[in-house]
């Protein structure tokens, strides 16, 4: 509502009210759904608060909670807010998006600039595009039409300057070039936009495979084909006031330190701020962009889609220049739930919901991508079977067919140790394991009276169902559970065991994920992704998460570093033999020695080592490098069994590339033969901004944790399988600290500490 005031002598004094309604009430009066029961819901502190309601507001869906959220709606303006003057033209929207133009074999910059012309007369002017670097600068004649309009600037690369692409993260530089573009219109009046300009093409392939039905689905980034490794990203807070660019910095870098490339920002969450694509660009962390539906059957009544097409619209209009997108997605899970029918629908109705279906998802969101965005691919929804769901009419029978698309996957009963119950799907983009954030993290928002596994308190933050007895059967199945009667104890190691458990379930699965990139297996396989449920948090929780609230890493991620790493060596078994794959992201081939190391738990000294020169590890591809029978390798390898011994290995080449250490267990660790308690010690030194740990051991230490409490920072390694006497961990701090602090601070664990 605005009111003026005018002040004889005086300027005109302008007063504006902004008026805000509850975004319930509204939902509940427009579409009559009785908000009683919400608020019922919300007073008794339910897990999962979200009802019908949620779905008929334009606003983050997972702030009426979700599985591993609270429930926190929140209201009002929460961004800043300006006031913009002008009296002849406006420029709103500004975007750069490069194209390689293959017959010129030359790159070329579309500049497009929407303005705002107040006036009723065309406005004639000039806009200059300047790109020192590339040696590159055009003019050209323009004329702003009245009211909203775009100029459309095409600018070719002068081919005597060398184009740097921008690639993702270990696959090269993220190199982006400074442009500076200036209108000059009639009457002296000058706009200058200084951006930057990042270089590089995408591609999402789905062509037939050679000996599988369906069709492959893989992004190629200037041609080349890119494995993505990753996680999917999730609002960093219930507050989104609260989220600062440091608060971004901090996790994304931490996706980036874990050879990740590649981040999906799911659908029932926010856009995110500018600060997050830009932090992206600059770290080369892909970005598989949903729009914000999710689990839900949305309205399609004529004022809900007015407001989605604005709100598409505008984001694809302010993202579109970021080089991190890469892919557009129109919804999460929404085909599955129709597909799957989990809401129940009336076979009678079916059609009417498919119907709304393509009308929201395809005959406006699609429609609006492409028309403002022919740079990049679009997906209706994920998972999806893509060019197969499209020729099913938008919907297909199964959307998680593992012979197209991606899929989502999440079976928390089996073990997760057998890497025969995940499938070989061409794109993993969603699957994971639950586990408890640190003692440290969760002691912030509890007391004692709360910390025990099944207190009301662990009780109350676990939103997803059955989900701590889920752990606790998947800890089971090869850790044996804490025994101790102290209370404090027996919660701590909890928390330790299902922080092992999940990394190590996630780590089997990505494993099998990234080793099946270059086979094709009874018609399955060429998986080209695997981006595990989620990396962070929203509050101090079980969850899915490898980063705590707050940033702190746990193990799981510690894990990722390794199990992303551009070259590694992966183990599985099949029917009592032992394979090895070597799984490279390297653009290039590498001749390499493929080192196999057998241990007795009892003993720090190997039992044999076996040494493979002259291993060929082919670029970008994963194929077997060693084979040999469990019962060979054991007869090798004298006073060997399956319970008393370990198989480590790694990939080491002259020029000092060199794997991790990878580790492939030959039993349960529950059932082991041979561990004993050991004597773990360490001592803390500085080194310039770092901090040294030296750790000893007495005996082979399994899943040795180290912990600094609540002082910010990561190691260089966690949770590792410790075969040596010694071992020096850094300490990388994200703020300012201490010796003194961080042995006061100082925890170290390992399974056999847990009694």
């Amino acid at each position: 509502m605005e009111s003026s005031t005018s002040v004889p002598g005086k300027h005109s004094i302008i007063q504006m009210v902004i008026l805000l309604e509850s975004k319930l009430r509204y939902s509940s009066t427009i579409f009559l759904f009785p908000l009683f029961l919400y608020e019922r819901t919300i007073k008794r502190g339910e897990k999962v608060n979200r009802t019908e309601l949620h779905k008929y507001i334009r606003h983050e869906q997972c702030s009426f909670s979700w599985d591993w959220g609270p429930s926190f709606p929140t209201q009002g303006i929460w961004k800043d807010v300006r006031i913009e003057a002008y009296n002849l033209y406006h420029l709103i929207y500004f975007s750069l998006t490069p194209f390689f133009v293959r017959r010129a074999q030359q790159w070329s910059l579309e500049i497009e600039s929407i303005f705002n012309v107040v006036g009723s007369k065309p406005i004639a002017g000039l806009a200059t595009v300047n790109i020192p670097k590339l040696q590159t600068q055009q003019t050209y004649s323009v004329k702003l039409q009245p009211g909203e309009g775009s100029i459309v600037l095409l600018v070719n690369i002068s081919k005597n300057s060398t184009v740097e692409a921008w690639w993702p993260n270990g696959h090269g530089k993220q190199i982006g070039y400074n442009v500076t573009t200036t209108f000059i219109m009639e009457g002296g009046y000058q706009i200058e936009k200084i951006s930057k300009a990042y270089f590089r093409t995408v591609e999402l392939v789905q062509e037939p495979i050679p000996g599988s039905l369906g069709l492959s689905f893989y992004f190629k980034i200037n041609g080349q084909p890119i494995f993505m490794k990753g996680s999917n990203w999730i609002p960093a807070d219930s507050f989104q006031d609260r989220v600062t660019y440091d608060t971004l910095w901090l996790l994304l870098k931490s996706a980036a330190d874990a050879n990740m490339n590649a981040l999906r920002i799911w659908g029932g969450g926010i856009y995110e701020q500018d600060d997050f694509y830009d932090i992206c660009d600059e770290l080369g962390i892909m970005i598989w962009q949903d729009f914000m539906f999710a689990c839900a059957l949305y309205p399609t009544d004529p004022d809900y889609l007015e407001s989605v097409r604005a709100e598409v619209s505008h984001q694809v209009r302010r993202l579109k220049s970021h080089p991190s997108v890469v892919l557009w997605s129109g919804n999460n899970e929404n085909e599955a739930a129709i597909a799957s029918n989990w809401f129940s629908i009336p076979h009678a109705d079916r059609e009417v919901y498919i119907k709304d279906y393509v009308m929201l998802y395809v005959k406006n969101i699609r429609e609006i991508v492409l028309a403002e965005d022919k740079s990049r691919p679009f997906v209706v929804s994920s998972p999806t079977n893509g060019l197969e769901s499209i020729k099913e009419g938008w919907l297909s029978e199964n959307p998680y067919d593992t012979h197209y698309g991606d899929t989502h996957f999440y079976d928390y009963s089996s073990d997760c140790w057998n890497w025969a119950m995940y499938p070989r799907t061409r794109f993993a983009s969603e699957y994971g394991f639950q586990s408890w954030p640190s003692f440290s993290t969760l002691k912030k928002v509890s007391s004692a009276e709360d910390w025990s596994y099944t207190s009301n308190f662990s009780l109350h933050r676990q939103h997803h169902e059955n989900g701590n007895d889920q752990m606790l059967q998947q800890i089971a199945y090869h850790f044996k559970l804490p025994q101790t009667t102290d209370p404090i104890k027996k919660f701590k190691d909890m928390i330790y065991l299902t922080q092992v458990m999940q990394a190590q379930c996630v780590k089997t699965e990505t494993e099998f994920y990234r080793s099946s990139r270059s086979e094709i297996i009874r018609g399955e396989g060429h998986t080209m992704g695997a981006l595990y449920w989620q990396l962070n948090d929203i509050w101090q929780a079980p969850s899915w998460s490898s980063l705590e609230y707050g940033g702190k890493w746990k193990l799981l991620h510690y894990f990722a570093q390794n199990f992303f790493a551009p070259l590694l060596p992966v183990a599985y078994e099949d029917n009592g033999v032992l394979y090895i794959y070597g799984v490279s992201d390297f653009h290039t081939d590498h001749k390499l020695t493929l080192k196999v190391i057998v241990n007795s738990w009892s003993s720090l000294e190997p039992v044999c080592t076996l040494v493979k020169d002259g291993v060929t590890v082919k670029a970008q591809s994963a194929f077997s490098i060693y084979k040999e029978s469990i019962n060979a390798l054991l007869e090798r390898c004298r006073n060997c069994t399956r319970k008393s011994c370990v198989v480590s290995f790694y990939l080491v080449g002259e020029d000092g590339l060199q794997s991790p250490m990878n580790h492939h267990f030959l039993s349960s660790l529950k059932d082991a033969v041979g561990l004993e308690k050991t004597q773990l010690s360490a001592t803390v030194s500085q080194q310039d901004d770092v901090y040294l740990f030296d750790l000893q051991t007495t005996a082979i230490a399994p899943f040795v944790t180290l912990d600094v409490g609540s002082i910010k920072g990561r190691f260089s390694d966690n949770g590792f399988l410790m075969m040596e006497k010694r071992k020096v961990v850094i300490f990388y701090p994200w703020e300012p600290t201490s010796v003194e602090e961080l042995e006061k601070s100082f925890t170290l664990t390992s399974l056999m500490d847990v009694t």
